[in-house]
């Protein structure tokens, strides 16, 4: 089963559990898969489907910074319950140890000297650990193996 028909059977359970909330953050995940969909006219895979989930995780990270910035503590949590439910959709992600270790064998391979091959390195790095790593600390990893 795919993770997109998964999502569609979460969204079936909520509706006979009648958990309103978690019906609803799925919807709107469902919703932001369609778009994708409809916008390049292409059949989402899982890959495509982890990194928009990824996408709307950080969106509700950045939301509830500002919502606990405004002193608006109803919003916040609101958003943590909808992330709450995001983020078990993404695979298990890889330690910290993981993402330098990983990192630093990409940069050995593709004999990266400094911080001018960042760009090179990202590249190759995301192809390989997207959405099994959280990308701020892959891209916090790759600073310090390239200054290193």
């Amino acid at each position: 089963m795919s993770l997109k028909e998964q999502i569609t059977e979460d969204m079936k359970n909520a509706m006979r559990a009648k958990d309103a909330e978690r019906l609803g953050t799925i919807r709107l995940l469902l919703s932001a898969l369609k778009q994708k969909e409809v916008d390049e006219r292409i059949e989402l895979d899982d890959v495509a489907v982890v990194a928009i989930v990824d996408k709307l995780i950080k969106q509700r990270k950045d939301s509830i910074a500002a919502f606990e910035q405004a002193a608006r503590q109803d919003l916040a949590d609101k958003e943590k319950a909808e992330m709450a439910v995001l983020v078990g959709y993404l695979p298990a992600r890889m330690s910290a140890e993981e993402v330098t270790a990983a990192v630093q064998a990409i940069v050995a391979e593709l004999g990266a000297k400094g911080p001018g091959d960042m760009g090179k390195v990202m590249g190759a790095v995301k192809a390989q650990l997207a959405g099994k790593a959280d990308m701020g600390q892959v891209s916090a990893a790759v600073k310090a193996a390239l200054a290193g």
